[in-house]
């Protein structure tokens, strides 16, 4: 982590890591649509144990670099509900096509 001599420059930071975390969820929500061509119906699409499994991870990640892991809980839940809502429009397109 880059040291900053001020406030300007702290939040110029802040300001690419957010393009970069924008970045990677857009590049995570492309696997998940490439993922819905794999399933073979809507109830596979959201499978409790596999979110489980991320959301297990995910925390004790947080929790390994003194973040809070219900703050990263509840981000992830925010996100895997809105990606599985894509992932299953993308079942639904690729089903029709």
């Amino acid at each position: 982590m880059k040291k900053c001599n001020s406030l300007e420059e702290a939040r110029m930071e802040i300001d690419k890591l957010d393009r970069d975390i924008i970045k990677l969820i857009a590049e995570r929500n492309s696997y998940i649509k490439q993922i819905a061509h794999f399933k073979t119906s809507i109830d596979e699409i959201k499978s409790d144990e596999r979110i489980n499994y991320i959301i297990s991870n995910a925390r004790a990640q947080a929790i390994s670099l003194g973040l809070s892991p219900n703050l990263i809980n509840d981000l992830y839940i925010t996100m895997i509900d809105n990606m599985v809502e894509s992932e299953v429009a993308e079942f639904k397109n690729a089903k029709n096509c």
